[in-house]
């Protein structure tokens, strides 16, 4: 920790403060993660020069949110969830059947094979599909540069559009999770299991610094203590960083790199957000959710920015984490081990 360049990482913060404030003076969705990265990203395009923010402190940014999120529930939730897993499961079934059919229609137009589009196109973690197409000789630079795309697009479009167009009326949005903060006392020290099981199990676990304090807080706040509140500071400081972290990952050469390409997996990711809408719709007539909540479960998006959203529009943090989490570990575990057997047969049978 003596080699951390302060004065490099104090600009990065600087630089990401004054993009979250500008977005949220000009009052836009998930503004200091949003704003964070919009600034760094073109911080490090227009001056050539690369932030620093070590990825322990991406990674304690993202176990923050998870314990904030974990607060959310209570006794209620998992009661008001169950009924909704099983038409849930269906319409993110059927998300991901159309991301892979659209992905693989476009590759009779364009100069990119089949495996490198769907691993390009599907809403799963970056990571993991990256590691996943490589496994089965796809292009993984474009991989990386398709997902970029889908995630920049997914992160500005569905908070904004549901801000917009799908909020519940009357609500507020709400930047300051937790406004009315208290002085909590002891009872913080039970945030520490859940922080040091999140760091030990990050990698262990598909999104584990996010996922494994979030599930530990809750089961705390539900079943054995009510658990304090956190500083809304610290929240904003949480997002600052991941927004950093983010938008350092994030490069215009990587950009342009994909040239026109770019421009059909936008517009792929744009087809992928209507439809999602339109399941969201289905899911909130077919159930007691409220459209915000439904539609923010279903959405191609992160955990956290659909969570964060979620306290913006009146829709309910606990149920769309929840029901974000399912569809996170469906598509983790379930749709890269199916789609490397299915590509991996199509191989062996062109080449028997």
């Amino acid at each position: 920790m003596r080699n951390i360049p302060i004065f490099v990482l104090v600009e990065a913060y600087v630089i990401g403060g004054l993009g979250g404030y500008v977005f949220y003076l000009g009052n836009l969705p998930l503004p200091w993660v949003l704003g964070a990265l919009t600034s760094i990203l073109l911080y490090q395009g227009i001056f050539n020069r690369q932030v620093y923010c070590p990825d322990p402190l991406k990674q304690s940014g993202f176990l923050i949110l998870g314990l904030f999120f974990g607060l959310y529930f209570t006794k209620d939730t998992l009661l008001t969830v169950a009924p909704y897993i099983l038409p849930y499961l269906l319409s993110t079934i059927a998300l991901i059947a159309i991301s892979i059919i659209n992905s693989v229609l476009v590759t009779k137009w364009i100069s990119v094979d089949r495996i490198t589009s769907v691993f390009g196109s599907i809403p799963g973690g970056l990571s993991e599909m990256v590691i996943a197409s490589e496994s089965l000789n796809a292009k993984s630079s474009l991989v990386v540069i398709f997902q970029t795309v889908r995630l920049l697009t997914v992160l500005f479009m569905v908070p904004f559009v549901v801000l917009h167009i799908f909020s519940v009326s009357g609500s507020v949005p709400s930047t300051f999770i937790g406004s009315a903060y208290e002085f909590g006392g002891w009872q913080y020290v039970w945030f520490i299991p859940a922080a040091i099981a999140g760091v030990l199990l990050r990698n262990k676990i598909p999104a584990g610094i996010v996922i494994v304090p979030l599930g530990l807080t809750a089961f705390f706040n539900v079943s054995i203590v009510e658990m304090a509140t956190l500083p809304p500071l610290l929240l904003i400081a949480a997002q600052i960083t991941v927004g950093i972290g983010m938008g350092k990952g994030i490069s215009f050469g990587d950009l342009k790199l994909g040239g026109k390409y770019c421009f059909v997996y936008f517009g792929l990711t744009v087809t992928l957000i209507l439809v999602s809408f339109g399941l969201g719709t289905i899911l909130a007539a077919m159930t007691s959710l409220n459209l915000p909540t439904a539609i923010l479960s279903v959405a191609p998006g992160g955990l956290i920015e659909m969570v964060l959203t979620a306290t913006s529009v009146g829709g309910d943090p606990a149920v769309v984490s929840s029901l974000q989490l399912v569809r996170l570990l469906f598509i983790i575990i379930v749709v890269p081990p199916m789609l490397k057997w299915y590509f991996g047969r199509k191989v062996e049978t062109s080449n028997a």
